[in-house]
């Protein structure tokens, strides 16, 4: 049986964050991290069309600089210079600018196939090893720690297991950990578009009375988009031929990038807000989707998770007890409090007063976009969200 100081379940880019952000502190104290996925890693990255992606706000881009892996992703990070905001049928629009912010860009979309090479890339192996393909079948508390059987039947020891293995964690489930699950009714149809039109860094977030959509500019003038709508509907899209997608698409989202020309494979996720009423135990977090899974359309899933992750690797790193010390986690998870609260009923009150169909809430928000257009305080707050620093008042 071996023994590591931290055990990181799910190497993905939650887990391959924390890895990044504790690594140098470790090296420094002695601690052995290990990632345990079921997935390998890939050795070369490889472009494809239909790549899923994620939005970076530029609060993350402020996170991996500080990590050093920013240039690297950078270099096929596509910059989101404006976000257009506006509510179909009606005359209310909004836009944000990155340069009335004063920031080079509002945010940044990124191929996760890409995102996962620069940062497996910049693992100190001395410090951080994988096991993987493998999966951890059972969790054990014990003095001092976790035991984990992994499903070749070897065990391994750790004074801390952190718990970043998605959504649908079945460990969280054996540990009795709670969640609290707030159904959306909808489902997110995501797919890559290739407009007629240069998107020129524009996003464009539109809603409707079936639900909210995204488009996001990536590299080679394609589009990231996301589209929610009522299950059985959302099914329907997906199952259009491609000519009758596309057309149905540009009937919603209008001629603002021209004729959309080409869909990539599209994918179905039904939509639901969960959060873990436990995110911290005695030699025990819980981070990413396994922590708190949020609506897409407002981009602050993996956002908000990888500030989780780096308060984590701070509180931990700034601590002189043992990692897995529960009043050093008890502080991390006070700390990120406050971020998590803002940050997850920011998403979900969005979410749910751009589904609504009521006329008073339609009337409400389309009164709120003018506002949010007109008055520059209103713009400012709602600019720091999308960016990612609405929690934070020292940035």
């Amino acid at each position: 049986m071996s023994r590591v100081t931290l055990a990181i379940i799910g190497g993905g880019l939650v887990g391959a964050s924390l890895a990044l952000a504790l690594q140098a502190g470790a090296k420094a104290r002695g601690w052995k991290i290990v990632l345990i996925e079921p997935f390998a890693p890939g050795h070369a990255w490889q472009p494809s069309y239909d790549a899923r992606s994620s939005a970076l706000s530029f609060g993350s881009r402020q996170i991996y600089q500080r990590l050093g892996r920013w240039q690297e992703i950078s270099q096929r990070a596509e910059p989101i210079k404006q976000i257009h905001v506006s509510d179909r049928g009606r005359f209310s629009t909004a836009r944000l600018s990155a340069s009335e912010e004063g920031v080079p860009a509002l945010g940044y979309v990124v191929e996760n196939a890409w995102l996962g090479q620069c940062l497996w890339q910049g693992l100190d192996k001395d410090v951080v090893s994988w096991r993987c393909p493998a999966q951890v079948t059972r969790m054990e508390p014990q003095e001092g720690g976790y035991r984990l059987t992994l499903d070749d039947e070897t065990l391994l020891e750790c004074d801390l297991a952190v718990l970043a293995d998605g959504g649908r964690s079945g460990l969280r489930e054996q540990l009795g950990v709670g969640v609290r699950h707030r159904p959306y009714d909808q489902s997110a149809l995501i797919a890559n578009i290739t407009p007629g039109e240069a998107h020129d860094g524009m996003a464009f977030e539109r809603f409707t009375d079936d639900g909210p959509m995204a488009l996001l500019p990536l590299p080679e003038n394609r589009c990231a988009l996301v589209w929610t709508r009522q299950g059985m509907d959302a099914q329907r899209l997906a199952d259009l031929d491609e000519r009758s997608f596309l057309s149905e698409l540009q009937s919603v989202f209008g001629y603002r990038l021209g004729a959309l020309k080409q869909v990539g494979v599209r994918h179905l996720y039904p939509l639901a807000l969960v959060e873990a009423e436990e995110q911290v135990r005695p030699h025990l977090a819980i981070l990413g989707n396994a922590a708190h899974s949020l609506h897409p359309i407002a981009g602050q899933g993996f956002n908000l998770s990888l500030r989780d992750a780096q308060a984590l690797a701070d509180a931990l790193l700034d601590s002189e007890s043992a990692p897995g010390d529960f009043a050093v986690l008890q502080a991390y998870r006070e700390r990120q409090r406050m971020d998590q609260v803002l940050t997850v009923g920011f998403s979900d009150q969005v979410t749910r007063l751009f589904s609504s169909r009521l006329p008073l809430v339609s009337v409400a928000r389309n009164l709120g976009l003018l506002g949010l257009d007109a008055l520059p305080p209103a713009k400012r707050w709602f600019a720091r969200q999308a960016m990612g620093l609405g929690t934070r008042p020292d940035v």
